[in-house]
Parts: structure tokens; sequence; C-alpha cells
């Protein structure tokens, strides 16, 4: 056969992985397919088809070409891993340990098959097989960053310690570390400076780490912050009243909204912890069914002005659209929470659709919350936490926000949950969260810190240990480089709960 005609399958996959690469999966898995067509046997394609079903949240059908790629291959532990991550995001969380498991079986030196087992171990409560796990992946890969900064969230480093020094080491040499590499170093040599109580340095850590994660997003500052402004100018309480008894009635959602890395996995994990409650973590399925309204609602603006265009039939199709998903994860709880924290966007949506659902604000110290967000290399995208006056505005707006709910809504609709009072007085503040939503004390909650349910977060370890004081005015050691956040946050730099 000659040149003129022969199948470009070569030319398809250099395509295909140019496209998967930069993130333009739906063009991969087309160009996938092409060669698929031609070569149906080729386990890798499947592989990647899956890898990029997977980023696109199709993650059943990514299981399916896993599973392919797995049958064509049994020895296969880059699919088995890939399979492990799918089903970890499906909550399956046992049959992603199994299929982490295998791949270990068939590589016991896969450190990326280590490291996936270590996060699902966090995750899970079981802290010391996630240390174990960390460190072997460390050891197999010595120079990949990423290992250090996820052992460093469940081993804090000590002066002296191993991975400290290699840390420093390649420190030394910033560029000899790949640039994808080079955010988590910053990030892991900030925890260990500060756990040796070296605040200056560590922070040197994070302006470095923050930089080269802010590179990598395009942040829309002036559209974010604008939709904040537009939500206090367009739902009022003439709006509120106007709308009221739209929704349905259902008592069954409890929504815990904030700031991230402001308590809101504690409060959720105390709840949890009541025998009628489920903790359905951070769920995107209010984002999701909005987007369900939109989409029947043609040629009108997004939110928030399509809430000027929604029918009172079309609010209870959104609560329900929403019930009906929450009911499902747990059909015999009283109570199911929901704590994706961007969700204080939706608070007047959530009272008009659901006006029984309970709603609960946690609130810490400004600054301590905002060097948290500085602190934390986000898995998931947070476009405002990588510099510290973006942060500022943005947790100014979000404060702006929660007042105008508190002034527009029922008294009492909302309870704000101050971290200090909660740390200072656990079972006080646990029996006025346990009531707010309408069911009697159980003194389970107190216990939060042993329920074994998994926690998706970045407090993930955190929430496995009694309550600790350590967090609060983490900040007054920063003082002296904050300035930026300091200054947009004016005023309310001065919190003192």
């Amino acid at each position: 056969m000659g040149a003129a005609t022969r199948h470009p399958v070569p030319r398809l996959f250099d395509e295909a992985i140019a496209y998967h690469r930069a993130g333009r999966f739906a063009e991969a898995i087309a160009l996938y397919r092409e060669i698929l067509a031609v070569k149906p046997d080729l386990a890798e394609i499947h592989n990647n088809v899956g890898h990029a079903l997977a980023a696109l949240g199709n993650l059943e059908a990514a299981i399916t070409a896993f599973r392919r790629a797995v049958e064509l291959k049994p020895h296969n532990p880059e699919a088995l891993c890939n399979w492990g991550l799918a089903l970890v995001d499906l909550e399956r969380f046992d049959d992603a340990e199994a299929k982490y498991r295998e791949a270990l079986a068939v590589d016991a030196n896969f450190d990326g098959a280590h490291n996936n087992l270590g996060l699902l171990m966090k995750e899970r409560g079981r802290l010391t097989e996630a240390v174990a796990a960390f460190e072997q992946a460390v050891r197999l890969a010595p120079r990949k960053t990423s290992y250090y900064d996820n052992l460093a969230a469940v081993r804090p480093f000590v002066a002296g310690d191993r991975y400290f020094a290699a840390l420093q080491n390649m420190a030394q040499n910033p560029a000899a570390v790949p640039a994808v590499d080079r955010i988590s170093l910053h990030f892991a040599l900030a925890k260990a400076y500060e756990n040796i109580d070296q605040p200056e340095i560590a922070f040197r850590e994070l302006v470095k780490g923050n930089a080269l994660k802010r590179a990598q997003f395009t942040y829309d500052e002036a559209a974010t912050l604008g939709t904040m402004d537009r939500l206090r100018e367009l739902i009022d309480r003439d709006f509120i009243e106007a709308r009221r008894g739209c929704g349905l009635t259902s008592p069954v959602p409890v929504f815990i909204v904030g700031m991230t890395r402001s308590g809101t996995t504690l409060i959720e994990q105390i709840l949890a912890s009541h025998p009628q409650v489920f903790g359905a973590g951070e769920l995107l399925l209010l984002d999701q069914a909005a987007g369900a309204i939109r989409n029947a609602l043609p040629g009108r603006p997004p939110f928030p002005q399509m809430m000027l265009d929604m029918s009172p039939d079309q609010f209870g199709i959104l609560a329900k659209l929403y019930l009906d998903h929450i009911v499902r994860r747990a059909p015999d709880a009283a109570r199911v929470t929901d704590k994706m924290t961007v969700n204080f966007l939706f608070v007047g949506l959530i009272h008009l659709m659901l006006p029984n659902a309970t709603i609960i604000h946690a609130v810490r110290d400004p600054v301590d919350t905002c060097l948290s967000c500085f602190s934390t290399n986000f898995t998931k995208p947070h476009p405002h936490a990588y510099d510290l006056a973006e942060l500022g505005r943005y947790y100014r707006h979000y404060r702006q926000l929660m007042a105008h709910w508190h002034d527009v809504l029922p008294p009492g609709r909302i309870l704000d949950v101050h971290y200090e009072e909660l740390v200072e007085d656990v079972e006080g503040v646990a029996r006025r969260i346990v009531l707010h939503c309408g069911l009697e004390w159980d003194l389970r909650c107190l216990d939060f810190h042993l329920i074994k349910r998994p926690v998706r977060t970045a407090s993930a370890a955190q929430v496995r240990k009694p309550i600790y004081k350590d967090a609060v005015g983490r900040w007054r050691k920063y003082e002296a480089v904050l300035g930026p956040l300091l200054a947009e946050l004016g005023p309310l730099a001065a919190y003192d709960k």
C-alpha cells in the first residue's frame, strides 16, 4: 500500500496526545476513536480515552474504557490506577482501593499508585497507612515534590528530617526541578519551615509557590466580584417576598457555606456523627440543577439575572432536581449535608427553592482564613487564592454578600458558626448546630474525629483529631508580611471573635 492511502494512525496519535495535554479532551477523544476504528485492540488508547472521559466528568464511560484496557493488557498498572481514580470520584472507595492494590501487585515500584493509595487512605482517615504509602512513593520517586507535599499533610516535618533535607537540596537548584513540580516544592517547604518555627522563610516559600500557581490561571476578578455585587442589587427583600412559597418544603438538605478553610469540614464532621445525618461532602448538584433551569430559559441572561425570569414552578423544579439527587445518596437520612462552600452565592436561591432547608455559615477570623487559603496547594481551582490582594478583595465581597443575605432573609434563617467559638466550646456550639438542623442532641457528635466517613477536602487529616486551638491567631506570626491582604480586608482584619 502506498503512502498516500495508508491510514495516518501515527499522525492521529500525535495530534490526539497534543489535544489531551492541552486539556482539549473532547477533541482528543474523537481522534482516539478514529485510531480505535482501525486498531481496536490498543490498550494504551483505551486507557487514554478513559483518562480524557474522566477529565470531562463522564466517569462511568471512563471506567468502561479502563476495563477494556485491562482486558486487552491484564498487566496494566497505569490503567488499573486510573480506574481507581475514577472509582474514587464515584465514591466507590473500597473498589478504588482494590484497583490501586491490583496495580501495585503488578508493579510494586509504581510510585503513582502508592501516592494515590496514600491520598485515599488520608481521605478515609487511615493516616498511618497514608504515611506509609506516601513514604514509599517518595522512596521510589525522590524528586517528585508533590509526594512530599502530600506527606507533609499527614506527617509534619521536623529539623533534621531526611525528607525536609531532600526538599532543601532541591530548592538549592530550582532550575533542575521540572516546572510542574516547583509549585509543590515551595508549598511543601513552607509547611516544613512553619513546623520548625521559621515563619519568615516559610512565607517566602509560600510567595514563590503561589506566584507559580497564580500563573496557571486566568482569573476574571471583575466578573467574579461583579456577580456578588449583582446578587446584592437584584435579590432584595421585595424580591424574596414576591416569590415566597415557590419551592418545596423538604427539611432534608443542610447547606454549609462560607469561605474555604473556615471550618466547614469540621461542622460537617460533627453533623455527620449524628445517626440521622449523612455527610455528603462538597456537591456540585446545586450548580448543576441551576444549569438545567438556565438551559430551560434560552436567550435569557445567566445567573443571577436568570432568577428574574424564573417562574414559581421553576423554583420547585430546581428543588426537586436537587432533592432527587441527595435522597438517592442517603434515602434513610433525616438530613443530608452539602458543604460546597461557594454555595454562599446561592443562599437567596436556596431559601426560595427549599424554604425549610438548613443554612449554616462557617465564619473564621478573616486573616486566619485567608492565610490558610494562601498556604494551601489546592487541587481544585481557587483562582482568587494565590495573590494576597486578590484574596482580600474576594473575602471582603463574600462577607458583604453574607451580610446581605442576613439582612433580606427572615431572622434566624442562617446560623453563623464561628470557628473560634467552636474550638473553645465544642459541646455548646455543636448543640446549637444540631438544634438549628431540627434534630435532637446526640453525644456521638462530640466524637466527630472517630467517624470513618471519607473526607475529601484539604482538612481531611485535621478533622481526624480531637479539637485543637493551634490554628487560632496563626496569622499573627506572619503579620509583618501580610500588608496587601490587611489593606484589602480593612476593618475586617480587626475581627475579635
